[in-house]
């Protein structure tokens, strides 16, 4: 058949190309409209009541931005697609009902069931675990009152102030539009490009770009609540509350070249070690903690509550612990479960109420609006696992997959064909009433001179980290930043954000992206004087912050990789195994083929993995018992050498008894680093020394960790 030529190309076809050439939209040169053509002014700021005040129903700018953005794709969630969740229980120490009126927290001896989801926010549901980026940390309550929804992330700040801007922080996050490329990364130009034109993300970069980043696992890293809420009391007495999830085995990370390995080796790495704990018994355990706040005290702590870029430092507000959330079951559908679970922020019970933080009154509205795509219609509520354990009377009714089937001619209020049912409930019959906040000012689209400090709390950060912490930041500053593609995007990180944060952080980056050091002196000025202006507390560091003074005391669950060979010395592994066993570990046996090894003794031992299916980086410590045989075998095994020089250099401990040293020096690694235990498994501190060692999770004083080939 003949090619056609524009000549023989047909008016059909001709006017199919005309249209489709009407349909694109190319922006250059044009304004910002809504999608009915109005000119918009303000895309960065919802409008409200006051500088300060809450978020306005009529802004049909904010809800047709934010409802065409929860509308985006069908069926998986737009962020935080990839999910992992387990059910489980939440029990109050003491009661709180100085506080608070919400049942939750009135009696000890209650266990009120949750379901709680853990995610990547980037990522689709294909994407790895372990990538670089913020943990979503939902916690469905199912209380007596109805479900409240505390929907966080393992971070407690975000990248934006008001909600307005989120498609365009999650739009420049996501794969660029025109390749869809990278996945699940930041590392990227449209990310990057969005932070160095947007100051407020400098609070959230330090926490994205350190180890906080790629947790260890879900069971090891913290939650937050994000916003501040309030608490009322049943006297309606109102104080703010911040919310944490303090990890009980403490909080630990991932190094980036594990996490990148990870995703090659084992991309469900996060959701098997959920799933394997608790099927194991070792079930997940969080305290939760709570920074109560006095109205009356508010303004004095300087720092602008409603602003979610911001943290209440705990050597300013201590956190209390009040009670603690247990995982103990898995789902037994993932689909039926962890993918149709909805949460809301705006779901809450009588005794939690809402603040006029710009980013929560948007959510409160988001959430709801992406259920409606996502899982169909209206009925959402109704699906099991959303469904409150709290009984359900009202007059809605009908739509997509409607699951309950109503009774009775009265399908309104008031009626009395239906005897007047169901009729009001009174505060005393716990009605939810809000709290009766006053709100004066006018309606506009501007935010308080308070939301404007962007770096103090970014550069209190970055003081407070631990020096490997702070390594570990600007390396992952220059690899992100190396990724961009334009110069002046890599430029601008760095001369309008980083250099107001910390001349060292600045400095360094620059120097590793090959650009001028920006000048500092002037800038730290300028900055100082912005927060002095607003009353920001200046606070040289705060400890509480790095993962370094973390409680350390514990081996619970740790996973050990254990190299053998034929000839192992079989009391060496009997004795490190009751040792690690006892104090809470696990040993995985690690050979060079499946099957089975046999010992010493004259006894085989079933190998639970293989070298070419497994690497240092799934395990927190290496043990190598003796036995000639064995570590012969060993030390000319190349697979072996490798997976002991990368726990090295990954600064984990490595115990090695007897014979096994040998390998030490045959991987050129130094017997006197710290973590690496050396001694005989029978001998009487051998197991002590090495058990402390794992307890300590890493070990970054190794000065020739980087001269390992690994």
């Amino acid at each position: 058949m003949a090619k056609k030529t524009p000549e023989t190309v047909s008016i059909n076809e001709r006017s199919k190309d005309a249209a489709l050439e009407k349909d694109r939209s190319d922006p250059t040169g044009q304004r910002l409209t809504t999608d009915l053509g109005v000119p918009v002014e303000d895309t960065d700021n919802s409008l409200r009541v006051g500088a300060r005040g809450p978020t306005l129903l009529e802004d049909f700018h904010l809800r047709e931005k934010i409802m065409r953005f929860d509308h985006e794709r069908i069926p998986e969630r737009v962020v935080h697609a990839r999910g992992s969740a387990a059910h489980g229980y939440f029990q109050v120490y003491e009661s709180l009902a100085e506080y608070t009126k919400a049942k939750v927290f009135q009696d000890p001896s209650k266990k009120t069931p949750v379901f709680v989801r853990f995610s990547t926010v980037a990522g689709s549901r294909g994407s790895a675990d372990t990538a670089r980026d913020v943990r979503g940390f939902a916690v469905k309550f199912y209380t007596e009152e109805g479900n409240w929804d505390l929907v966080g992330n393992n971070i407690p700040v975000f990248f934006i102030q008001d909600g307005i801007k989120f498609p365009d922080v999650v739009h420049a996050a996501k794969p660029e539009p025109h390749h869809e490329i990278p996945q699940a990364a930041t590392a990227h130009n449209s990310f990057w490009d969005f932070v160095s034109l947007v100051p407020e993300t400098a609070h959230m970069i330090m926490w994205i770009m350190s180890d906080r980043a790629i947790p260890r696992s879900f069971r090891m890293m913290e939650g937050f609540g994000v916003h501040t809420f309030r608490l009322v009391n049943a006297q309606g007495v109102s104080r703010f509350v911040k919310f944490h999830w303090k990890p009980v085995l403490g909080v630990h990370s991932l190094v980036w070249d594990e996490s990148q390995k990870l995703g090659g080796k084992d991309p469900d790495f996060h959701r098997r070690d959920l799933w394997e704990s608790i099927e194991k018994g070792h079930f997940p355990e969080w305290e939760l903690g709570l920074q109560i706040i006095e109205e009356a005290d508010a303004d004095k702590l300087g720092i602008e509550l409603l602003d979610a870029t911001k943290i209440i430092p705990e050597e300013l507000v201590p956190v209390r612990r009040v009670g603690k959330l247990v995982l103990n079951r898995n789902p037994t559908n993932f689909f039926a479960e962890t993918e149709q679970v909805a949460f809301c922020t705006a779901n809450v019970v009588p005794g939690i109420d809402f603040t006029d933080d710009p980013l929560l009154q948007a959510r409160n509205f988001s959430y709801l609006d992406t259920q409606l795509t996502r899982l169909g219609g209206p009925n959402f509520n109704q699906l099991p696992i959303n469904r409150p354990l709290a009984p359900v009377h009202n007059f809605q009714q009908d739509g997509f997959q409607r699951h309950t089937i109503d009774v009775g001619r009265a399908n309104y209020f008031p009626n009395s064909l239906g005897g007047g049912c169901p009729f009001l409930a009174s505060a005393e019959q716990g009605a939810y009433r809000h709290f009766p906040e006053k709100v004066t000012g006018e309606k506009i689209r501007k935010r308080a001179e308070s939301f404007q400090d962007h770096f103090s709390q970014a550069g209190l950060f970055f003081r407070s980290m631990s020096k490997p912490e702070r390594e570990h930041i600007i390396l992952a500053l220059q690899f992100e930043l190396g990724k961009v593609e334009r110069e002046e995007v890599r430029k601008r990180v760095v001369d309008q954000i980083l250099v107001n944060i910390d001349s060292e952080l600045a400095t360094e980056v620059a120097e590793g992206l090959g650009l001028p050091v920006p000048v500092m002196t002037a800038v730290k000025g300028k900055i100082e004087k912005v927060a002095e202006s607003l009353g920001v507390p200046r606070l040289d560091k705060s400890p509480a912050l790095s993962m370094e003074n973390q409680k350390k005391d514990s081996i619970k669950t740790r996973r050990i990789g254990v190299l053998i060979g034929d000839g192992f010395d079989a009391a060496d592994l009997q004795a490190t195994k009751a040792a690690i066993e006892k104090a809470g570990g696990e040993l995985v046996l690690i050979s060079r083929r499946l099957g089975t090894v046999k010992g010493s003794d004259g006894q085989s031992v079933k190998v639970d993995k293989s070298a070419v299916t497994t690497g240092s980086f799934e395990y927190d410590a290496v043990f190598v018992p003796g036995g000639a045989p064995s570590v012969a075998v060993l030390k000319k095994d190349g697979d072996s050498l490798h997976f002991i020089q990368e726990a090295y250099r990954h600064c984990k401990a490595i115990g090695v008894t007897k014979e096994a040293a040998e390998l030490l020096q045959a991987g050129g690694l130094s017997a006197s680093s710290p973590g690496v235990v050396v001694g005989a498994a029978g001998g009487q501190d051998f197991p002590e020394k090495f058990i402390e060692a794992i307890a300590q999770h890493r070990h970054w004083s190794r000065h020739d960790k980087d001269l390992i080939p690994a």
